[in-house]
């Protein structure tokens, strides 16, 4: 029974990932270079006043100039909806707080998300400018070493795998792994004993978003954090309802910040 119940779920992750493996951005680039540019110029200058405060709080601000390099490549895409970064701030500060407080000398982050691996490079590099030793683990349907376009400046080039188009970071994606597989079915998996940090950003659904939160919490310990993306009512209220359901069972002393009706995040520690 064992056996038959994992072939099933290798055909189910099989079919899961051809679709993420086809094209998903496109066939063509999406816009020139120029195109790209021109977003990021825009992006670049969005004040975000309440990610200032909590910069100031925890007393750690990532370097604006790296991050604004990284999210050139990895944040400024065509669509329809404003383009923004802060989250890369606050996951930066987060992680420089929880090191400095906790006192880990290693930390393991898991991320459900991936995407072109902006996140996973701002905790990466939170552990490197910390000076301590740790790994970041993230999860993804997009495949890390297959040619594709990634609707991105670096399009322009022709079709890059992830890894390529994060070669420019090496140190940091030295201490990255990456996971490719729909999250629900890896996660499981995981043989982790420990998850200090996590960064939830994966399937926004209120089913998907618990499930992800029960394979981390059983891996954290009194004062490990989690963090949530997209707790936003009007664009992913499974995610809000998940969020709420969480905060209402009392074992994770939550906070939220909302920026704009496009971009709220909620993060905290767990208490018991």
């Amino acid at each position: 029974m064992t056996e038959s119940i994992y072939a099933a779920r290798a055909w189910l992750n099989n079919r899961v990932d051809a679709r993420w493996s086809n094209d998903p951005f496109g066939k063509a680039p999406r816009g020139t270079p120029d195109e790209y540019q021109a977003l990021f110029e825009k992006a670049r200058l969005n004040e975000f006043p309440a990610v200032d405060a909590v910069e100031k709080e925890t007393g750690f601000a990532i370097d604006r100039a790296w991050l604004d390099d990284l999210a050139l490549h990895t944040q400024i895409v065509k669509k329809k909806s404003d383009l923004a970064y802060p989250h890369g701030r606050l996951l930066y500060s987060l992680v420089r707080k929880y090191i400095s407080d906790s006192g880990e000398t290693f930390v393991t982050i898991l991320e459900t998300g991936t995407a072109r691996g902006f996140s996973a490079l701002c905790m990466a590099k939170a552990i490197q400018d910390a000076g301590i030793a740790g790994r970041v683990v993230t999860f993804d349907v997009l495949p890390h070493l297959k040619k594709q376009y990634w609707n991105c400046i670096d399009d322009g080039e022709g079709k890059n795998t992830r890894a390529e188009l994060l070669s420019r970071w090496p140190e940091l994606t030295r201490m990255i792994t990456f996971v490719h597989g729909d999250t629900l079915m890896m996660l499981p998996r995981i043989g982790h004993e420990r998850v200090n940090f996590a960064f939830l950003d994966a399937q926004h659904i209120k089913s998907s978003v618990l499930n992800e939160f029960q394979a981390v919490t059983r891996r954290q310990q009194p004062g490990d954090v989690i963090f949530f993306d997209d707790v936003t009512p009007k664009s992913y209220p499974g995610v809000v309802a998940a969020v709420s359901e969480i905060e209402q069972a009392g074992d994770y002393a939550l906070q939220r910040l909302t920026i704009s009706d496009q971009r709220a995040y909620a993060w905290g520690a767990k208490v018991r």
